[in-house]
């Protein structure tokens, strides 16, 4: 199998891992294979998005609301990044705990429905999103990257940030509505 697949501290949460087969001329790998990845994410993904970040632009913490929540699976495909997902499931033993990992080409992280989803690039870097249901304008929400209730330890301080991402409500204002047990795709 070209991947390994480890559960973090929210076992909901993966890191991916695909397998490079490098020679002469640099290396192939298989980013996202169905029957590998059903075994352990058992998800279908519908959309895949594409975003370019310069160094220190923080996009997130965002989410999409029920009945449209959208489950992630992030890598990049050149650069890093500080990738982090926040559970907002009410309920779930895990709430309001946050988990991150550094995303290289080669990594790929599982930000399950009912999780916000965040990241800073550490530098200039190309961010793929494979997702779980389409983008819904109607049902698009997050909260504060730098919500104190939820206290993510971002590694730069001077970060940029869009004026949406800036106006984003702390997690206590916020429309999440998510419940521990809900379906995670």
């Amino acid at each position: 199998m070209p991947f390994s697949f480890k559960r973090l501290e929210i076992p909901e949460v993966i890191l991916v891992e695909a397998k490079q087969f490098p020679d002469d001329r640099g290396y192939f790998e298989e980013i996202y294979k169905e029957s590998d990845f059903f075994k352990e994410i058992p998800c279908r993904f519908v959309q895949v998005n594409h975003s370019f970040s310069r160094k220190g632009v923080l996009r997130g913490l965002h989410f999409q609301l029920m009945p449209f929540p959208q489950g992630k699976l992030v890598t990049v495909i050149s650069g890093r990044i500080f990738d982090v997902a926040v559970d907002l499931r009410k309920g779930s033993p895990t709430y309001k705990k946050w988990v991150s990992v550094e995303l290289i080409p080669g990594r790929l992280f599982w930000i399950p429905s009912g999780f916000a989803h965040g990241f800073v690039a550490l530098e200039d870097s190309h961010v793929i999103y494979f997702v779980t249901r389409e983008f819904s304008k109607d049902h698009d929400s997050g909260i504060a990257y730098n919500d104190p209730e939820v206290n993510v330890q971002w590694p730069i301080k001077d970060v940029i940030v869009s004026e949406k991402d800036r106006n984003l409500p702390l997690l206590r204002d916020s429309k999440a509505n998510f419940k521990y047990g809900m379906d995670l795709c």
